[in-house]
């Protein structure tokens, strides 16, 4: 079956289900940074490097999960013109060699109409979306549209998420729960990783899809220590991002983390290593 013939989220289900490392290895990257050109690079570098599931961020004037360092890029993608049709554009580049889940906010989705949103974003050949500012139980015709269309929405939960409303996310949830190893919002953090197995097994416990572990994992040590907590996936984000905005080649630099944090969630030997 080709990838146009199956719906996003089993291509999610695949994607974790077939990678060779102990976690999908999920970067994020925000569409049009440096530009809209350059972030289809930095995309190609990705899945070069290892990415099994890309995160494609749609930049947006209040984003209230991001740190400065996507804020910052999101704020410079905007002012160099990148829109909702050309970041879609960057997700039908990448969406033939793995999943493409889009990370948006509310307002992008209800303002145009959600089925008219959701259908642009199943045309593109993206696999999700990621709405962090629409609460369980809220917008259930953004959930009827993404079930139409086959797309995974793909809910949040954080360390602070009540036991009840868990239950009531991980039902819910489709492609994978994006768990938050942090309170507050994305960035680098320095030690994470004797927290990850708490985080993890609670996440788990609420639902049958995947577990991805993201917001302030940025190493590969990092990385290795989610897949020893249980993680499905791992999500990195402000590292590259920030990595993106200080080289001078943009994708080459981000090709190169990735491949490291590949190496990390590879094997023991190579986690030593890294």
């Amino acid at each position: 079956m080709s990838a146009a013939a199956r719906t996003g989220v089993e291509r999610i289900a695949e994607a974790f289900a077939k990678t060779d490392k102990r976690a999908a290895l999920m970067p994020y990257l925000m569409g049009g940074f440096p530009s809209l050109e350059e972030s289809a690079r930095i995309g190609e570098a990705c899945i070069d490097g290892g990415a099994d599931v890309i995160e494609l961020g749609l930049p947006y004037s209040d984003p209230l999960a991001d740190g400065p360092v996507i804020h910052a890029a999101g704020t410079q993608a905007l002012a160099a013109g990148a829109n909702l049709a050309g970041v879609l554009e960057v997700a039908r580049a990448l969406a033939g060699r793995v999943p493409v889940v889009l990370m948006c906010y509310a307002n992008m989705v209800f303002a145009p109409g959600v089925e008219a949103f959701v259908e642009r974003v199943q045309r593109s050949g993206a696999c999700g979306l990621i709405v962090p500012d629409l609460p369980q139980g809220e917008g259930p015709e953004v959930l009827q549209a993404c079930e139409q269309h086959g797309l995974a929405l793909v809910p949040l939960v954080a360390p602070t998420t009540t036991p009840e409303r868990l239950a009531a996310i991980g039902a819910q949830a489709r492609g994978f729960l994006y768990t938050v190893s942090v309170v507050g919002t994305t960035g680098e953090r320095r030690a994470l990783g004797d927290r990850f197995a708490d985080i993890v097994a609670r996440a788990k416990a609420s639902t049958d899809v995947p577990v991805a572990l993201g917001f302030g994992i940025g190493t590969p040590e990092q990385a290795a220590q989610a897949a020893d907590a249980g993680a499905d996936g791992v999500i990195v984000g402000t590292r590259l991002v920030r990595a993106a905005g200080e080289a001078e080649d943009p994708a080459g630099a981000v090709g190169v983390l990735v491949g490291e944090l590949a190496a990390g969630l590879t094997s023991t030997d190579q986690r030593a290593a890294s």
